[in-house]
């Protein structure tokens, strides 16, 4: 983006890395928040079995090299010039040997599939078992732990792929996996441990007496060498910064500052929930394969089926309560799939260069006044889009998804309803946790929406007309990579703390403001109808 470069002679620069489910992203950033060229890679997610997701940490590293050595060269900066990195990544599992050697996770016995992905659900078993102990721990888990979460995934592989277990010599995050690479460092982020491995942050330690009950007391014994001796903050200077090898790699110079990393969802939260210099009046909507939202109080907020509160997950010494839902933008595009006019409206959406959801928000648009009148497309129609469960507030990974009132139709209209009936549904489901925080203390004025499937206008008003909350679109068009870079421009002195750096760099493009009468009133009666769908899924479940 040649309009977008500045003079490079005495400026500085910072790099922001995101690793989602599908691709690595890098992005190079100015000290004002100016992005001025990004790169990214597509990288593998390996199905099987419904439950089972996995991914390479080779892969990923060498896609987050390309990555990042395109963006510093298409933006046309010296290396030199760049003072920090940042990375940010899902919360999912690697497993390494001795040396850093990978370590098959899955039945595939395929070593360079050594890692668990975020989305896999092949420990709810072990999820459950863990929550029906009650110990004391889960109350900063909402009170039930989520097969997503590190613990099940460590318990499933030690009783399932034992010689694994046994010959890990590390268990990684993945952020703090790409940090390890980065410099050496074995250091794991705050963000990571408190949110995903049950790390009590305000405390400063880990409860060995919940390692040893839920049956994984070897790595409390081992002094917890294998998951994190050495905590720190987000943002934190990781070891001499790149190492050569590192930095060779990603087309940087050796020693450039390494920030310790993040959750890919939290990075989007710091990009964005400065907005106003009051952190814990927004709500940090990170909407993309999943969704996920963040919400910051001075004093512990305990929500039952809200995930933490976790002590300086997010922003600084504040407590963060988080949500979202396992299938979001990927509820969607499972949700059209089934239509019989899809396949058309795919090629459609390809002839024109746009992702099929992207495509029928325009259609939509273009049928509409303005776009809180959509509500009249759907009158009748309703969808829970709970394929992978409901992650808050229920913690219930068992709930699957309702459509009804489904007729016969088989055209673009009938497909373009059931697509703003899915929207609708993502919102409502958004509602529930802000009611469920609300009623516990943890109030908030606005949503501020980050991520790929948030983007199109009409989505971000349609969201707040079913949630019933202003959304505030930031000035970032890439806030979950303006995060990642925070974190590199911390690490290299450029900001004096987080605050500081994100009242800096969140601003708002545009806000979404609530469709009031007839249209909020019916959104009222759908939401009730959303809420009894819910309740009869769980009262025949089985049947």
């Amino acid at each position: 983006m040649p309009d977008q470069r500045q003079d490079t002679a005495n400026a500085t620069y910072v790099v922001g890395v995101d690793v989602g489910t599908g691709s690595a992203r890098a992005g190079l950033f100015a000290l004002d928040g100016t992005m001025l060229a990004t790169a990214k890679r597509d990288i593998t997610l390996y199905r099987e079995a419904g439950d089972i997701a996995e991914q390479s940490s080779r892969e990923i590293w060498d896609a987050v090299c390309a990555s990042v050595r395109e963006t510093v060269i298409s933006a046309g900066v010296d290396p030199a010039a760049v003072v920090g990195i940042g990375f940010d990544a899902t919360c999912s599992l690697v497993v390494l040997g001795q040396g850093g050697a990978s370590l098959p996770v899955g039945a595939s016995g395929n070593a360079d599939r050594d890692i668990i992905v975020w989305m896999d659900h092949r420990a709810v078993e072990q999820a459950e078992r863990i929550n029906a102990l009650g110990h004391p721990v889960l109350a900063y888990v909402g009170g039930k732990i989520s097969p997503e979460m590190e613990t099940p995934k460590l318990l499933w592989l030690k009783e399932n792929r034992p010689d694994v277990f046994n010959a890990a010599w590390q268990f990684f995050d993945l952020a703090d996996f790409l940090t390890w690479r980065a410099t050496g460092d074995l250091a794991r982020s705050t963000c990571t441990v408190t949110c995903k491995w049950t790390y009590l942050a305000h405390e400063k330690r880990w409860d060995a007496d919940y390692f040893q009950k839920i049956g994984l007391g070897e790595l409390a014994e081992e002094g917890f060498s294998r998951i994190g001796q050495t905590i720190v903050e987000p943002g934190s200077a990781l070891a001499g910064g790149l190492t050569a090898e590192a930095a060779a790699a990603l087309g940087l110079k050796p020693g450039t500052a390494v920030a310790a990393g993040m959750i890919d969802a939290h990075a989007g939260g710091i990009g964005t929930v400065g907005y106003g210099g009051k952190p814990e009046e927004n709500m940090a909507y990170v909407f993309g394969t999943s969704s996920c939202t963040m919400s910051s109080t001075a004093e512990p907020v305990f929500v039952p089926g809200v995930w933490g509160p976790y002590y300086s997950a997010m922003v600084p010494g504040m407590w963060l309560n988080e949500g979202g839902q396992s299938a979001a933008g990927a509820a969607i595009d499972q949700l059209i799939a089934f239509h019989p006019y899809a396949s058309r409206a795919a090629e459609a959406a390809a002839a024109q260069n746009v992702p099929l959801p992207v495509f029928l928000a325009e259609l939509a648009g273009a049928k509409l006044a303005s776009p809180s009148e959509a509500v009249r497309l759907v009158k009748g129609l309703h969808v829970v889009p709970e394929f992978l469960g409901n992650r808050a507030p229920f913690a219930d990974p068992h709930a699957r998804a309702i459509i009804a009132g489904l007729g016969m139709d088989r055209d673009e209209d009938s497909l373009v309803a059931l697509y703003v009936a899915g929207l609708y549904g993502i919102g409502y489901g958004l509602k529930e946790i802000i009611e469920a925080q609300a009623q516990s203390g943890a109030e908030i004025a606005r949503i501020v929406i980050s991520g790929g499937a948030g983007q199109h206008d009409v989505v971000r008003q349609w969201l707040a007309d079913a949630a019933g909350k202003p959304v505030v679109a930031p000035k970032a068009a890439e806030p979950v990579l303006l995060g990642a870079a925070l974190l590199g421009a911390l690490a290299a002195g450029s900001f004096p703390d987080a605050r500081a750096a994100m009242h800096a760099l969140s601003a708002a493009d545009r806000v979404y403001i609530p469709a009031g009468g007839a249209i909020a009133e019916a959104h009222a009666a759908r939401y009730a109808a959303f809420q009894s769908l819910q309740a009869a899924a769980r009262d025949v479940r089985g049947c």
